[in-house]
């Protein structure tokens, strides 16, 4: 399908989807002069989400539509007028919202390709442009990748999980708002799963939908059986019946009687869904009825609170499933509502054209900047992964790199000298216009199952994940630290 653009969602911009800080940042860049001054910012997370061993990048085609289309319209900039400050008055004088009018996006960005495996630490999106628009870019970059790397995640998870079996994303009713369900719908998609029940969500990224009826059906009818009927009468190409609102085993027995009558008539019964109950003792029921009337095709979906731990554990006790329906607990988070990803300013250009790099310090270690101009190498061996180098572009990366934990610089991995390495940053934006057009969904879905199989089960395991080797370059590694020692002694 035509690649569709989030922004045709709601309005033409999105200017003011920010916190009112980056506006008022701004408007202090402008006034001390530094708003057209180069400067270079990151976004990375700083712990993988659902204490796993990964996550799954998502949200880079929406941030790059976010950020070729953004401007300020004049509606946003007479609302902006009327924002007063402590003393009443407005706080944005005329002459920067005359700035902020003619503001078209210029910088140059760098992200990971969506759908990759990415890891804590390493930088998902390079912006490197004016100061006062790669901070006024910020909030909404955030917002975008982080909720889609989420849930991307645990699509990833619980795809882990349920392995070759079919997957739905039935998370609309329960998402947290409208475009909570679309978005969630979309980096589901990316993460693994095969369908959606979201119908506009199918129309606008092409992700295929599927569906069939609820309890209020069946409780619409006299019998159970007379609304199997009507339902097979209305759509026989389309029947999955409900079969748990008053006894379970006897609706299976009468969605096998449709079944019969559907057959008679050259349609097929598409099989029987569970919404209640001991879903592994009652699919098993379930898969003997249908196998003993001739239906070994029927599929058994099943459905209610589903997660990829219950999943997993369900296929250990023999569960007969076929097609697991899951929503609430895969387009919230869940157990883990946000991802927790970052922007930093790491360099900033200085008037004589040279780069002065920026840290930021913090009593937790975890939370210390690493200062320059980042990409991240991904180096293979002998056809396996075996780290993530992030390094300063500056620097490079010499012949006998060490990659030195993020955490702790007394773990040190040396990397082989014949290991194959690719960088994982790479140009979607040029001065503001993207460098390629759109790739399909259904690509970044492609590299999040191709990736994820790249890892060993130790990494992609739920209980106490091993940790992938993820670490800087040693040469940036012993300069971070300088410059931490420096911002210490300066009393920064």
């Amino acid at each position: 399908m035509t690649h569709f653009d989030v922004t045709q969602l709601y309005r033409p911009n999105l200017g003011l989807l920010t916190d009112l800080y980056q506006l008022t940042m701004g408007y202090g860049y402008w006034h001390a002069g530094l708003a057209d001054r180069r400067a270079v910012f990151h976004m990375n997370f700083r712990k993988n989400p659902f204490k796993g061993g990964y996550a799954v990048a998502a949200g880079m085609q929406t941030a790059i539509d976010f950020l070729s289309n953004f401007h300020f319209s004049s509606e946003d900039l007479d609302f902006l007028a009327t924002v007063p400050g402590n003393d009443g008055k407005p706080i944005f004088p005329r002459k920067y919202l005359d700035v902020l009018a003619s503001l078209r996006f210029t910088c140059d960005v760098d992200m990971v390709k969506e759908g990759s495996v990415v890891f804590a630490h390493e930088p998902l999106v390079r912006v490197s442009g004016p100061l006062l628009q790669a901070q006024l870019v910020e909030t909404a970059l955030l917002t975008i990748v982080n909720f889609e790397t989420l849930i991307a995640t645990r699509a990833a998870r619980v795809r882990e999980a349920a392995g070759d079996d079919t997957i739905l994303e039935f998370g609309l009713r329960r998402a947290q708002g409208i475009d909570g369900g679309l978005t969630a719908s979309r980096a589901a998609y990316v993460g693994g799963v095969d369908g959606t029940s979201n119908v506009l969500a199918a129309r606008l990224y092409g992700i295929p939908v599927k569906g069939t009826h609820a309890h209020a059906w069946v409780m619409s009818f006299p019998s159970e059986i007379e609304s199997f009927e009507a339902y097979a009468a209305a759509m026989p190409n389309n029947c999955v019946f409900l079969v748990d609102t008053f006894d379970t085993v006897e609706g299976v027995k009468n969605a096998i009687r449709v079944g019969h009558a559907l057959k008679a008539k050259g349609h097929r019964m598409a099989g029987i869904r569970l919404d209640s109950g001991d879903l592994a003792d009652l699919s098993i029921k379930a898969r003997a009825l249908l196998d003993e009337a001739g239906f070994d095709d029927a599929a058994v979906v099943a459905s209610n609170d589903l997660d990829e731990t219950l999943i997993q554990s369900l296929k250990h006790q023999g569960a007969k499933i076929d097609v697991w329906g899951v929503g609430t607990k895969l387009v919230t988070g869940w157990d883990q509502p946000a991802l927790g990803g970052v922007y930093k300013l790491s360099a900033l250009q200085q008037e004589d054209g040279s780069w002065e790099h920026k840290i930021k310090l913090s009593e937790q270690p975890i939370k210390v900047s690493t200062p320059g101009i980042l990409q991240t190498r991904r180096f293979e061996h002998n056809g396996s992964w075996i780290g993530d180098l992030i390094y300063d572009v500056g620097r490079g990366i010499p012949d006998d790199a060490i990659l030195v934990d993020v955490q702790d610089d007394t773990l040190r991995q040396r990397i082989p000298a014949d290991a194959m390495g690719r960088d994982l940053l790479e140009p979607v934006i040029s001065n503001g216009s993207p460098v390629r057009p759109a790739e399909p969904l259904s690509a970044s879905r492609e590299r999040a199952m191709r990736e994820r199989a790249q890892l060993s089960p130790a990494i992609r395991r739920f209980l106490n994940p091993h940790r992938y080797p993820v670490g800087l370059e040693a040469g940036l590694s012993d300069y971070k630290r300088e410059l931490m020692i420096r911002a210490r002694l300066a009393g920064h």
